[in-house]
């Protein structure tokens, strides 16, 4: 057992939380998290959710994982993906606890990012997808944060980030000639929506765009990556407004207009809805303090 593994009720854990620098969050994909564990026999997680998405490779055992009312066996070389805001569960088998290493996510290119790996809402595991050289990686990835006399910086951090995911997209097999016109045209939507969402779009135009009648596209994106276009413009908006009332002096009508919105209320009452807060009282308690 590794020395800076510590004990808790239903596992071994061994965790390295990160502060994402500014240079990262202006970027695509920035790491918050990574860690190893043991499970004891009792190990059970959820049913909940997470904020972040969650790359997770078995080391060892055996279990089981559901999400998106869809239940997978899970064993040794197997890969699983968390996504955020949907409902998760896994659970070890007590005889054949598990062993996993995994690292924790964020960004408007996640998704696109999994994607190159072969892991979406629809589809969040991957049998026998954990190479040695993958999980070599992330065990690199762990010794990078871990050891030394200075603390790893942002770019060591997306360094290891990346070359994990790079190892993985090589073993990727493209789907099925079909399946890849969708995921094409998709993917056309996907970035459209990530470029152009401060423009104020509407699926209607992101649909035209790519080629395909809108309530078809719209039925597609949600199977394929477990939300609405509509909501996931909605996230784009509203995880560029989060970013602009920590990290600036913008007025909230400056934001409200950066971001796609015509008028401060439409901003502000989207933004109470979908944070949970009005923009001002998010800003007081989120403000950067550089």
């Amino acid at each position: 057992m590794r020395k800076n593994m510590r004990e808790d009720h239903h596992e071994y854990l061994e965790i390295y939380y990160f502060t994402p620098s500014e240079f990262e969050k202006a970027g695509n994909v920035w790491p918050i998290r990574i860690g190893h564990n043991i499970a004891k026999s009792n190990y059970h997680i959820g049913p909940r959710t997470t904020p972040y998405y969650y790359l997770i490779f078995v080391l060892d055992g055996q279990g089981t994982f559901v999400q998106n009312n869809q239940t997978f066996s899970l064993g040794k070389g197997d890969i699983f993906c968390l996504f955020p805001q949907v409902t998760h569960e896994y659970v070890t088998v007590a005889s054949n606890p598990l062993r996993k290493i995994f690292v924790a996510f964020d960004g408007k290119q996640s998704l696109h990012l999994l994607e190159r790996i072969g892991l979406s809402p629809h589809s969040p595991h991957l049998s026998s997808a954990g190479t040695e050289q993958a999980t070599s990686l992330m065990w690199n990835f762990i010794s990078a944060v871990s050891e030394g006399e200075r603390p790893a910086t942002d770019l060591t951090r997306l360094n290891h980030l990346y070359q994990v995911f790079d190892s993985l997209s090589g073993m990727h097999r493209p789907a099925a000639n079909h399946e890849n016109r969708a995921l094409s045209w998709l993917q056309m939507g996907l970035s459209y929506m990530q470029i152009h969402y401060a423009e104020g779009i509407t699926v209607q135009r992101v649909s035209e765009h790519v080629g395909v009648e809108r309530t078809h596209f719209t039925k597609q994106f949600g199977q394929t990556y477990g939300v609405t276009p509509m909501q996931y413009l909605q996230s784009l908006k509203m995880n560029e407004a989060k970013l602009l009332l920590e990290q600036t002096a913008y007025t909230l009508s400056e934001i409200a207009n950066s971001v796609g919105y015509p008028d401060l209320f439409s901003f502000s009452k989207a933004f109470k809805k979908h944070i949970g807060m009005p923009p001002t009282v998010y800003r007081q308690q989120n403000r950067s303090n550089s």
